[in-house]
């Protein structure tokens, strides 16, 4: 059976109940794998949930031509051809505010299991060690952290930071001196050289485009001080890894701490076999709370597009420029959730 509404990814959470009342609800959490399969799926669907796995580029989108509208759960849309959706009328709704949090507080996790060895000194007690000595770490207090990207992440990772004592010093060539980021922050703005050369740790913010990409490469690593940390929450392909695993290996700099892979998953490579790097999945968003708040957010907007009604987290346009496919609103389905 067709679905009215389909969701490619992994999600769950209360707030998928709100969709069954708008029709046939599909969840196939390994569906981006196949665009062809995705394509199938789509001939009838009204509205699309994804995480940043599915690719919803033009070639999809040109084979839902009853869709009204795309939900992403999460923040960035470089998974989502957002010109091609708003060409088609599509709308497309993200949540760009409710995990914030949880990846602000994953940063300022890393930096202290980089500051404090904690990795390491965990997996060495485990395995009958006991080296005091070998694990002595140093404090955040003090510190310089250089925030590229002083977005809404940056902003509450900074925030939390100079609570904390941390000088913050910032790199985003969108923001202006007078911002309220900067001004409540009392962060520093300054060019991205000087960043890497002055910060104890470097935490990249930026969202992925065409000029983010690989913005970060050998040179820049090379420039950061032997004693600092580069940490990663943000796109791995932001970060050209080859770069980044050749000044680990000359130590021109202490180590890393990556949310985020070049190639997601990431076949293993010499970052795993790296004592001086932190590596986890992907998680900085997966926290109880937010994900909670992000289902809600996109479950809520797709049932008010579907009902007629605007959406509130659009990034396009509130609802859609057409009825697509020049068919009706009214769905002759049953309503419920396939799973």
């Amino acid at each position: 059976m067709t679905p009215d509404i389909l969701i490619s990814e992994a999600v769950a959470g209360a707030a998928l109940d709100l969709l069954a009342s708008q029709g046939q609800v599909a969840l196939h959490e390994d569906l981006w794998k196949s665009p062809e399969e995705l394509k199938a799926a789509l001939s009838q669907a009204r509205a699309l949930v994804v995480r940043n796995q599915t690719m919803v580029n033009k070639e999809i989108l040109a084979a839902a031509p009853c869709l009204e509208v795309v939900g992403r759960c999460g923040a960035g849309l470089d998974n989502i051809d957002v010109t091609a959706a708003s060409e088609l009328g599509v709308v497309v709704v993200s949540t760009p505010d409710q995990n914030s949090l949880s990846v602000a507080e994953l940063t300022l996790g890393l930096m202290f299991a980089c500051a404090r060895k904690i990795s390491a000194a965990a997996l060495d007690t485990r395995s009958g060690g006991w080296a005091r000595g070998r694990f002595t770490g140093s404090e955040l207090y003090g510190k310089t952290l250089g925030i590229i990207g002083l977005g809404r992440i940056g902003f509450l990772a900074a925030m939390r930071a100079r609570a904390m004592g941390m000088r913050i010093v910032a790199y985003d060539a969108f923001i202006s001196p007078d911002a309220p980021a900067v001004v409540e922050t009392q962060a520093e703005l300054v060019d991205l050289d000087f960043l890497l050369a002055t910060s104890d740790f470097v935490s990249c913010h930026t969202p992925l485009t065409p000029e983010t990409r690989g913005m970060l490469d050998y040179g820049h690593f090379s420039r950061m001080k032997p004693s600092a940390w580069f940490l990663n929450l943000a796109r791995g392909e932001i970060v050209k890894e080859a770069g980044l695993i050749q000044a680990l290996k000359e130590r021109r700099l202490a180590g890393a701490a990556l949310d985020v892979r070049e190639t997601e998953p990431p076949a293993s490579d010499e970052l795993e076999t790296m004592e001086n790097v932190i590596l986890t999945p992907h998680i900085a968003a997966f926290t109880v709370e937010a994900q909670e708040r992000v289902v809600r957010a996109v479950c809520e907007d797709i049932h008010r597009v579907l009902s007629g009604k605007p959406a509130r987290n659009y990034v396009n346009f509130p609802q859609p420029r057409k009825v697509a496919g020049g068919g009706s609103h009214e769905s002759s389905k049953e309503n419920g959730l396939i799973l």
